[in-house]
């Protein structure tokens, strides 16, 4: 489903330094843009848009809408191949699609057996995704943490307990699968952050909190990492709350060096958004009129 923006709201898409600075590079009313990535080359931010991806020129802020056939409309689960000129696709459809950073005709990477397939991560030989798979698309059910080799064939099952889990996503080094699950609480919907590696074992919480926190994002380096925070009791990754980017150090995910309070939720990180020299991250915000949403940072 497109989600557009409602009425009375704006869709902001900001850079943050690791030190703490944040920089608005792009605002529209006309389209809800989801989820960044970073070009290869540091030039641009890849999201999606009205089911489109789109590329947006970090220096001139021009938007532009990648010329892909062959796919349905998008969500926003998107991840660049580590050539940095192919990216992975999820669409509405529930399907895992290849294609060229450029444009052109994309190709179906998963078969037709009833699933649904939310892509987040490559592995950094480009051989592995790692995806949430949901069966027959029954959204009652458990989202499971499922890999697929990058050309298609079978699936494969990693267990990280009963829980709902999201956002898988490779380390830099390849040995490990970060993510959001809820299999360390009773608390229906209190995901927290954990990893995995990618043999299956070592499995282990990052932090314990009472918020609600998703979509863990390491930097390039392996040393910082970002996420998304949303309030406590919150169900799921909704739109349209106040929530807060976080930044912490891979080496101790307790003690946040920065973090953005902001309206957003759904769209705001759920990919990898690092810029390729691990100095700056992207992640969009959702205003609307009469709320206080200029992004600060705060040092916790």
């Amino acid at each position: 489903m497109i989600r557009p923006l409602q009425s009375g709201q704006r869709c902001e898409v900001w850079i943050a330094s690791v030190t703490g600075e944040s920089q608005l590079v792009y605002t529209t009313d006309d389209v809800l843009l989801e989820a960044p990535n970073w070009t290869l080359d540091g030039s641009s931010l890849v999201l999606n848009g009205d089911g489109k991806l789109r590329t947006l020129d970090v220096s001139s802020a021009e938007l532009a809408e990648v010329p892909l056939s062959g796919v349905p409309d998008l969500n926003n689960d998107h991840v660049l191949a580590p050539d940095g000129t192919g990216i992975l696709l999820s669409a509405n459809d529930g399907h895992i699609y290849r294609a060229l950073l450029d444009g052109g005709p994309a190709k179906r990477i998963t078969d037709d057996y009833g699933a649904f397939h939310f892509l987040h991560g490559v592995s950094p030989d480009g051989s592995q995704l790692a995806y949430v798979g949901i069966e027959a698309g029954d959204f009652t059910q458990p989202g499971r943490l499922m890999t697929i080799a990058s050309d298609g064939g079978a699936t494969a099952a990693v267990d990280v307990g009963a829980g709902h889990c999201d956002g898988p996503e490779y380390s830099p080094d390849g040995k490990w699968l970060y993510l959001n699950t809820e299999s360390f609480t009773s608390t229906p919907g209190h995901a927290q952050l954990a990893r995995i590696q990618v043999d299956g074992g070592g499995f282990e919480r990052l932090l314990e909190s009472d918020t609600v926190d998703w979509f863990p994002h390491l930097s390039p380096d392996g040393q910082l990492a970002t996420y998304i925070r949303f309030p406590s009791g919150t169900v799921g990754h909704p739109a349209d709350l106040p929530v807060d980017v976080v930044l912490v150090p891979t080496v101790d995910w307790t003690t946040p060096l920065h973090t953005w309070p902001l309206f957003g939720g759904q769209g705001t990180l759920n990919v990898n958004s690092w810029s390729p020299d691990s100095t700056r991250f992207a992640y969009v915000a959702y205003p609307l009129d009469g709320y206080d949403t200029q992004p600060h940072t705060t040092k916790d």
